[in-house]
């Protein structure tokens, strides 16, 4: 369950822990207006106190409020079952340059109630002046009527080098992955089957109109991270008339849903790589991979198979220390340059932690430091994705629940066994894992409907921020979004690595000049935009 995203705890830690056939509309470009406002009007929301947030999360805004939201769970059948929406605002902090509603979503598909508050120490401060932040856990998610396949805490931990990429095994079977997918399937169709064919990405561009509606504005300008720059796009795609202003910050290819849009991470992962190479130069002494960028990834990838072949137990985790698992956390850390950074009170970098250890372990002379670095990221991983309240696995199931119900799967489980192949040779940094079968290729229900068409409406309000190194959401990905929206958008390219713009605010300050010009004062740019 790949997902991309924006959370207090990942941004605290530098780690992101951490996508037709049927009787539905059909939605390309905009959608009937029958169908969009079939439902009643929605009713004011309730404004009051949010729930509580991750033990030990400091990062909420005391300002922030949140309040809920009644949407209908089938749009073709409004009158029928409702679930609920949590929302969340921050109103604007000078009321008499209140421009409106600049509404949040982190990516993932995952939380983004508390982003309110994560965003705005990065936003300008004329930005944060003249607009309500307003955010919202998607259906499905959280606090939202959320969804689980069952999972428990156990679980998800002994099956952590399955739950974020679908890794093969040592040798490239992809046996054991079929095996948990379609156990997995299976659990989340027991659990949730009532839920799944209505967790798509256009019902959520759906309620976020209803939120629209019942913040009693005409129109709202958005800012999406990742995975929330595809919700974006949809939105803007279904109701072009609610869109101001919009940002979308490292953008997926809009073109390319479910298994597609999956193995687009392979070539990510090798843009960011000469970062890392470097930063395994820098710190030569430290991890021990090698004093060139070519030493560093031949020894990377040598130590990574070594742990593949021969994994440690370590005794305070129930899971294995594996080459997948460290290649899973490289990823993850890549996310920022803060993992890359000493500090004062981290004087050795997470990113070296990790690999100091795994070179340990690969040779046989790991320590008590090196077991409580690996033990740490392991148990933590789980941990940091459990809000109180809310299944443990709902951030590691609804990431494919919303996948497979924007588009189908392949079945062909040969297929999925020869482009994992094929792309471990190509990409071995992620050992073919975003080719592999996922439980989306078990899935028990279909899409009940085609997802949007993102195509230009003939309104020129998108800024697209993208970094040129980014793990997550590669370059090639943000300007497929660029040439899907046409003259209607600009995009400003950054010479810089990590996920996300917006949360890079020091190193990308000419990005973050022409988006408050932007947001500010209506500037976009003419053409597109390179940022040194």
């Amino acid at each position: 369950m790949a997902t991309r995203n924006l959370r207090p705890r990942a941004l605290a830690a530098a780690v992101t822990a951490v996508a037709a056939v049927g009787a539905g509309l059909a939605v390309t470009g905009r959608l009937p207006a029958t169908a969009a406002t079939a439902a009643a009007p929605p009713a004011a929301i309730s404004w009051g106190v949010c729930p509580p947030p991750h033990e030990g999360d400091t990062s909420r805004d005391p300002r922030q409020e949140c309040g809920t939201l009644r949407v209908p769970l089938d749009y073709r059948a409004p009158q029928g079952r409702s679930i609920e929406i949590a929302v969340s605002r921050i109103r604007a902090a000078d009321p008499a340059k209140r421009a409106g509603v600049l509404m949040l979503n982190g990516g993932g598909p995952g939380p983004s109630l508390d982003v309110p508050s994560v965003a705005a120490p990065f936003l300008p401060a004329e930005v944060r002046e003249r607009y309500d932040l307003v955010g919202f856990d998607p259906r499905g998610i959280a606090h939202s009527t959320p969804m689980s396949c069952g999972r428990d805490a156990d679980e998800l931990v002994r099956d952590e080098e399955l739950l974020v990429l679908s890794f093969p095994a040592a040798n490239g079977s992809i046996a054991r992955n079929a095996d948990y997918s379609r156990r997995t399937a299976e659990k989340c169709a027991k659990t949730s089957g009532d839920l799944l064919p209505y967790l798509s990405t256009v019902n959520i561009a759906r309620d976020m109109d209803r939120i629209r509606g019942a913040l009693g504005e005409r129109s709202v300008s958005y800012y999406g991270l990742s995975w929330g720059t595809y919700l974006g796009s949809v939105y803007r795609a279904m109701f072009p008339r609610s869109v101001d202003r919009m940002v979308l910050d490292s953008s997926v290819d809009p073109g390319k849903r479910g298994y597609e849009d999956f193995r687009t991470f392979s070539g990510a992962v090798e843009d960011r790589w000469p970062d890392l190479a470097r930063f395994g130069v820098e710190q030569r002494k430290l991890v021990g991979l090698g004093g060139t960028e070519r030493q560093v990834r031949r020894n990377y990838l040598a130590v990574t198979a070594k742990l593949d072949r021969d994994p440690v137990t370590l005794p305070g985790t129930k899971a294995l220390l594996t080459g997948n698992l460290v290649r899973m956390f490289t990823w993850q850390l890549s996310y920022s340059d803060a993992a890359l950074t000493p500090t004062e009170q981290a004087p050795v970098p997470p990113m070296a932690q990790l690999w100091r250890a795994a070179v340990h372990f690969a040779h046989g002379k790991g320590t008590a430091e090196d077991r409580a670095v690996i033990e740490g990221l392991t148990n933590g991983f789980v941990a940091q994705g459990t809000l109180p309240g809310v299944p443990q696995d709902n951030l590691y199931s609804v990431g494919y629940a919303v996948s497979c119900a924007d588009e189908a799967w392949p079945r062909d489980l040969r297929m999925y066994a020869r482009n994992t192949a094929k792309d471990r040779a190509r990409h071995p940094l992620t050992a073919g894992a975003p080719a592999n079968v996922t439980p989306c290729s078990y899935w028990p229900v279909q899409p009940v409907e085609p997802a949007a068409t993102v195509t230009s409406t003939g309104a020129r309000n998108v800024l697209i921020l993208q970094n040129r190194r980014d793990p997550s959401t590669p370059l090639s990905t943000a300007r497929a979004m660029r040439r899907a929206l046409g003259g209607d958008a600009s995009l400003v390219t950054v010479e810089a690595g990590g996920h996300g713009v917006l949360i890079h605010p020091e190193q990308n300050t000419c990005a973050m000049g022409t988006m408050k010009a932007y947001l500010t004062e209506g500037e976009l740019p003419r053409g597109d935009r390179r940022c040194a």
